[in-house]
Order: structure tokens, then sequence, then C-alpha cells
């Protein structure tokens, strides 16, 4: 329960301890960034780590000149890319059987969610996940497990994930630091969080309506 609330408070107030790591660590700031990148896109049990929010409030603290927001559209990207590219890989070499089985720390219902997604729209679903939580976490895993060719993965692989880094640290660059942003940055964050989480929900009703009928 304590690890929750420090979860929550931590995502909520991310630019606080965005801005603690910043003075803390200094360079090795885009190290750890790196890190949370990796894990929440590389970790098929990893999906509650923050990825929309964190680049939102990097780019906001790179338009102060506290980050190079070059240097966070290639370290971040590259860590997306590379996460991707791990969960693939674990999800090709575990096969289509997991789907049949449960196993302890990986979510049955996201991963049959994130199933039927893929197979409603194949290869653009890398491409689509990288901006819904969760989802994205589990979409290459799926990918992997229905056999997409590499080379194909690669290719929506790179171009979703330097488009999703890009698309909210250049947001955070050029709104987060706006006074009214800035003064209300949790409720920004709330915000990008259930507008991040609309799709999967409008997805989730549709099939529970599909399921009543």
């Amino acid at each position: 329960m304590e690890f929750l609330e420090q979860f929550i408070d931590f995502v909520l107030h991310i630019d606080v301890h965005l801005n603690e790591l910043i003075l803390t660590y200094g360079a090795w700031t885009y190290a750890i960034l790196f890190f949370i990148i990796f894990s929440e896109t590389g970790f098929v049990v990893t999906p509650f780590l923050p990825g929309d929010s964190l680049l939102f409030a990097a780019g906001a603290f790179a338009a102060t000149g506290s980050l190079s927001s070059p240097w966070l559209i290639v370290v971040l990207s590259t860590a997306a890319i590379v996460g991707n590219i791990v969960n693939y890989w674990i999800g090709y070499f575990v096969g289509p059987g997991v789907l049949q089985k449960k196993v302890r720390f990986l979510n049955k219902e996201y991963l049959e969610r994130t199933h039927k997604f893929y197979e409603k729209h194949g290869g653009k679903t890398i491409v689509i996940a990288r901006f819904i939580p969760i989802i994205r976490t589990f979409a290459p895993f799926v990918a992997g497990i229905g056999y997409m060719t590499y080379g194909r993965f690669m290719l929506y692989n790179v171009v979703a994930a330097i488009a999703w880094v890009a698309f909210f640290v250049f947001g955070g660059y050029y709104f987060g630091n706006i006074p009214v942003v800035k003064n209300n940055f949790t409720l920004v964050i709330v915000a990008i969080i259930v507008i991040s989480t609309i799709p999967a929900l409008v997805e989730f009703l549709r099939h529970r309506v599909r399921r009543s009928r």
C-alpha cells in the first residue's frame, strides 16, 4: 500500500521529482530516464511505469535549459526501441502457448485484450499502441508471440518510438512552461493520463458490448 501511494505521488508530482533527479544526478538523469522508458516498454510486467507524463515533464525541463531536448529525443527513443526489441524476443521465445496459460505476474486480461487489438489492426498496432498506456507494453510481446517478421516489426517499432518520444517531449517543451500549465502541472499530468487511456477504454467498452450481445 505504501509503495502504491509513493508511486501515485511520483506520477502526479513528476515535475517535482524530476527536478530533484536533475539536481541530484545531473547528466546521469538521462540514464535514469532511459531505464524507466526501457523498463516500461521492455518488460511485460511493468506497464504501470510512467511514460507519457514523464516525457512531457522532461520536455518542460528541456525548455528551461535543465535538460537537452536533442539528447532526450535520442536517448529516450533508443530506450523505447530497445525496450520493444527485448519485449518482442521474450514473446517470440515464450510462444503462443502463453495465451492459454495462467502465468504469475502476467495480467491475462491485458494480454488477451492486446492480442485482440493486434488481430484487428495488425502491424499498425505497434504504432497505435505507442500512444496507449498498458497496451504499448504488451504490443511487442504479442507481436513476438504472433511471430510477426522481425524486419516488419522493426520498421513499425522505430517509427513509432521516435514519433511517441518526439510528440510528448516537444509537447512539454513548447507548452510545459506556459504559466497556466506550469501552475496546474498535476492537473495537466492527470489530463494526459486520462486522454491517453481513452482509446483503450473505448475499445474495452466496445468489446463488452459485443460480448453482451
